[in-house]
């Protein structure tokens, strides 16, 4: 077969689109085909325009769609569904007689049935040869146990956050990045790490959000420190607060709230040099 287009696919409980090349004319987003993926043979939905193959740049290697998806792949990615939630349900009965310290979350079979792979947490690593040989017995198909990390967990199960919407993890963000407590110090949150922490135990992603939006405004902010002559009373910069532009400035027997502008004036006015 001559690759003619690759083309953007996502498969069940993803966010990323991976691309693959096929020679099938007149494929449109929203369609479903049969492709191969990390847990084997899989039923993927279509969410790009096919480009011409001309156009691909990359150097990974392309694997090829194998069909449209038929009526009867539907059906059996259906019943494989039913049948993957009745293994997590045998494999924790398993995981519990073997007394292992480990939780399946979620599990997958490949589209033919010849794999299935066990989705599973747990706070150290695992011996589970014995629990692969039982598994394999009952189910009879190749068998992949793969640990996950608490914010995959919560990306996969999902649930509310403290904005009261759907984790963003779990519908929107195709990967997660690494959060620092640098952002929640750039935007001068207070460090209560419990309130700055999501489901999955560590800091919210929301706070890569206004992150940027936050270091632009505190470009023309005053250093905490700085000190300024107010109506003849020497205050200490203290706070402020970038989206309203208040400052706060402390004084040995006063507190007040001044506008940004008022701040640069008397700044500027500081830095005049004395007129000869």
């Amino acid at each position: 077969m001559e690759i003619k287009y690759y083309i953007g696919v996502k498969f069940d409980g993803g966010k990323k689109a991976y691309y693959f090349g096929t020679d099938i004319d007149g494929l449109r987003i929203g369609d479903k085909v049969v492709a191969e993926n990390i847990r084997g043979i899989q039923v993927g939905t279509i969410v790009t325009e096919p480009f011409d193959i001309s156009t691909y740049k990359s150097e990974l290697e392309l694997k090829e769609i194998v069909r449209r998806a038929t009526d009867d792949d539907l059906l059996l990615q259906k019943e494989n569904k039913k049948r993957a939630s009745q293994a997590i349900v045998t494999s924790l009965r398993e995981i519990e007689k073997l007394g292992l310290e480990m939780r399946p979350i979620d599990a997958e079979y490949s589209l033919d049935g010849t794999k299935l792979t066990i989705t599973y947490v747990a706070d150290d690593r695992v011996d589970f040869r014995e629990l692969l040989k039982i598994l394999a017995s009952i189910f009879r198909c190749r068998i992949e146990l793969r640990q996950i990390g608490s914010r995959d967990k919560s990306k996969i199960i999902g649930g509310i956050g403290i904005c009261g919407l759907p984790l963003c993890c779990s519908t929107f963000l195709p990967t997660m990045e690494g959060i620092s407590i640098n952002r929640a110090k750039n935007q001068m949150l207070s460090l209560n790490i419990p309130k700055l922490s999501g489901h999955c135990g560590k800091l919210i992603c929301c706070l890569l959000y206004e992150d940027d939006a936050y270091t632009e405004l505190k470009k023309d902010m005053p250093r905490i420190g700085e000190t300024i002559k107010r109506n003849g009373v020497i205050y200490k910069i203290t706070g402020m607060n970038v989206l309203s532009r208040v400052i706060k400035i402390e004084s040995e027997d006063d507190v007040e709230f001044v506008n940004l502008e008022d701040i640069k004036h008397l700044l500027g006015k500081r830095n005049e040099k004395p007129k000869l």
